[in-house]
């Protein structure tokens, strides 16, 4: 008995190892399909196709597309971390910090236009049914990955308000997270190029708008709101 136990945990800490490794390749085979066709034309034979599994071995792994994809999120948001990071790192007060963060966020999304489709398609999800249909240890990877970028907003802000040069009545986490959320709608913007307006009382036109544009109105917005 004294000789099988430890044979037993070598096996089951072996199996937990080749586990991870195949969830690991399944998230990295998404995250390449995503960025080569966009999420809506990721299915799920392709992924198992490119790990060299069947589809039945993906749903071994995961709750269904809806963790998997939210997992493959947490891999953007992770890289997204450490460009709102380096931004801030490189700033010395807290406009400046905010501006680079803000910046640093928009030209993320302009590189990989699944990270925004990817994170906004989740957005759309009412919480029930994200908690219906997630595990909570996936759940708990996607909330740490979100606030670990949020975070570092909110440790702007508050380093502004305390210098004063931000307005005390702010609140840092609801600013924060408004930011992330209008700037994902914005990255949708800067991807369609086009601002829908009246030409005259009743009748639409269609008008152009460039990425450094929006850019530049999402860092304008942000140090608008701190002000207030």
């Amino acid at each position: 008995m004294s000789t099988r136990a430890p044979e037993t945990d070598g096996r089951r800490k072996a199996a937990a190892v080749r586990r991870r490794a195949r969830e690991a390749d399944i998230i990295a085979a998404t995250r390449a399909l995503f960025d080569e066709r966009g999420v809506r034309d990721a299915q799920i034979e392709d992924i198992a196709r490119a790990v060299g599994i069947n589809r039945a071995i993906v749903y071994r792994h995961f709750t269904g597309k809806e963790e998997l994809f939210a997992l493959t999120l947490v891999v953007y948001l992770d890289e997204l971390r450490a460009a709102l990071a380096s931004a801030a790192d490189a700033a010395s007060t807290p406009p400046e910090k905010l501006t680079g963060i803000v910046g640093a966020f928009v030209d993320y999304g302009l590189e990989h236009p699944a990270f925004v489709d990817c994170a906004q398609a989740l957005m759309r999800r009412p919480g029930p049914e994200l908690l219906d249909e997630i595990s909570e240890s996936a759940l708990f990877r996607l909330g740490r990955a979100i606030s670990s970028c949020l975070a570092l907003l909110s440790a702007a802000i508050e380093e502004g308000i305390a210098s004063g040069d931000f307005s005390a009545g702010n609140d840092p986490t609801l600013l924060a997270n408004m930011l992330y959320a209008s700037g994902l709608g914005g990255l949708q913007i800067a991807r369609l190029g086009i601002l829908v307006k009246e030409a005259a009382p009743g009748i639409p036109t269609v008008g152009e708008i460039s990425p450094e544009q929006v850019r530049s109105h999402l860092v304008a917005s942000a140090l608008a709101l701190v002000a207030r």
